[in-house]
């Protein structure tokens, strides 16, 4: 809406509100019934306390319940509002969205057994950089078959398929991962609007600004699930939770967060202390795709000549396409700049330049 080269002063959610008031203040009411939705289940917007193991700790009112479908319907046009607004935009920068990270890589992502999309339960679905299927297997397994790539300049390690090597078999997670792995979508507008994003490419869907165009989709998706679900009889029952003591000593749990396939593996001894973790989160799964990103945005649209915030606005949003939400999950007080240094070939800092967004550092040499 105010585009890549906007002053920062106004390249925000006031600057949204100043362009276009009643978009900004759908997206607000947007934003408030997920987060009420949140407290009305655990009683706070921010670190609920809701799920236990075995369950969750609380049953839905009869209140809660009538207060969530009253506004459901409004809060599903407000989503396909934002569909149209994403798909009018990469209309018509259609050059910019299939030039900007448009790489080749495999997708995961989880689907039920009739290879709709899905978020808790169902397979692992690798696909390859063609779209043909590579593998198709249950999380608790995830060890024979994804491996951990070791760089020497990045504290995250790289996820590949084992069978392919690094760094043929990586792919990427995320909405984008998701969409390209499922045939369809359970719930009506959704699944038509899947239909469309896959008519974009034949095959894959590649370019990352994508992400964004799925991620809409997944919200359409996640209203009209919330609105059935809320509409089932069983939703108002008292049986909420599993009881049980027994310590089995290793468990695996696999899920899709919004930004990707989630492994989570524990060990515990005989009291049910945990000995040893080993996580594989969707930033790791999207490691080497964003560093992709990064270099290519970088490449593109850098001019080490005449450095300008746009140009880090940009690389910014290769990263945005993964992780929306990475400077609000490394949280810090004060400054939190991206930086870019451009490194002559003898080492020397000949310009520099740094943006007001989330830590990150490129060097373009």
């Amino acid at each position: 809406m105010l585009g890549f080269d906007a002053d920062p002063a106004v390249r925000n959610v006031i600057g949204v509100i100043q362009k276009n008031p009643e978009l900004a203040i759908k997206g607000v009411k947007l934003r408030k019934y997920g987060q009420q939705i949140i407290e009305r289940l655990g009683d706070k917007r921010v670190h609920p306390n809701f799920a236990v193991p075995g369950g969750v700790n609380k049953a839905l009112s009869v209140e809660n319940r009538a207060a969530m479908l009253s506004e459901i319907d409004e809060m599903i046009e407000y989503a396909q509002t934002g569909i149209n607004v994403a798909k009018n935009w990469l209309e018509e920068e259609r050059d910019l969205a299939e030039e900007f990270a448009n790489f080749k890589t495999g997708y995961m992502g989880l689907v039920s057994s009739g290879e709709a999309l899905e978020l808790y339960d169902g397979s692992i679905k690798l696909i390859g950089r063609d779209g043909n299927l590579l593998e198709k297997f249950d999380g608790s397994n995830y060890l024979d078959y994804v491996g951990e790539h070791v760089e020497d300049w990045s504290y995250l390690k790289f996820p590949f398929y084992k069978k392919m090597g690094y760094p043929d078999g990586v792919y990427r997670v995320g909405p984008l991962g998701r969409l390209n792995v499922a045939e369809k979508i359970t719930t009506p507008l959704a699944n038509e609007e899947l239909k469309k994003f896959k008519a974009l490419a034949d095959g894959p869907v590649e370019g990352s600004l994508y992400f964004h165009y799925a991620r809409l989709i997944e919200v359409v998706y996640g209203l009209e699930r919330t609105k059935q679900l809320l509409e089932e009889p069983e939703i108002m029952s008292k049986d909420i939770r599993t009881e049980s003591n027994e310590i089995t000593g290793e468990g695996i749990g696999t899920i899709e967060a919004p930004r990707g396939t989630l492994f989570h593996h524990y060990w515990c001894d005989e009291t049910g202390k945990l000995t040893k973790v080993n996580l594989i989160v969707a930033t790791g799964h999207n490691n080497w795709a964003m560093s992709k990103s990064v270099d290519m945005v970088a490449k593109e649209f850098v001019d080490g000549n005449n450095l300008k915030e746009g140009m880090l606005n940009r690389v910014e949003a290769a990263i945005r396409c993964y992780d929306p939400c990475l400077s609000c999950s490394t949280h810090a007080i004060g400054q939190m700049p991206l930086i870019i240094k451009l490194i002559d070939s003898d080492g020397n800092v000949v310009n520099q330049i740094q943006s007001a967004g989330f830590v990150l550092d490129s060097i373009l040499s």
